[in-house]
């Protein structure tokens, strides 16, 4: 059985050997509230506590800012595992995650409309 570095417990013929929920201990929900374009960002605070292998290579992509969709990606997990594992990491102080900054400004309807006519020339 061949373990590639890209990933952590994954083979190259059987795939992800340990199974989401178990990487989350069972849970469903993280602690922190998280959208998947939340920046995370590392504190360079160690954890004081045990974390499981991905926790350890989540914190490892978030030396810059790093949305939780990618981490997501990276890890091969699923978004609600990888928020659960992002919430352990801000719960003890290894990152930070900053919600998206969504503009409140209404979107300009020329604009769109402009978009609409190069869609349909496109057809």
């Amino acid at each position: 059985m061949s373990v590639p570095q890209d990933g952590p417990l994954l083979d190259d013929a059987a795939g992800r050997l340990i199974r989401p929920y178990t990487v989350s201990n069972g849970r469903t929900r993280p602690t922190t509230v998280l959208d998947l374009l939340s920046l995370i960002m590392a504190t360079g605070t160690e954890p004081q506590t045990h974390l499981g292998p991905e926790h350890s290579v989540a914190l490892g992509l978030c030396g810059g800012p790093t949305s939780v969709a990618e981490i997501a990606a990276h890890l091969r997990l699923p978004a609600v595992v990888t928020k659960v594992l992002v919430s352990d990491l801000v719960d003890c102080g290894a990152v930070t995650a900053h919600p998206p900054a969504f503009h409140d400004m209404p979107t300009d309807r020329s604009l769109l409309e402009a978009v609409l006519d190069g869609l349909r020339r496109q057809l």
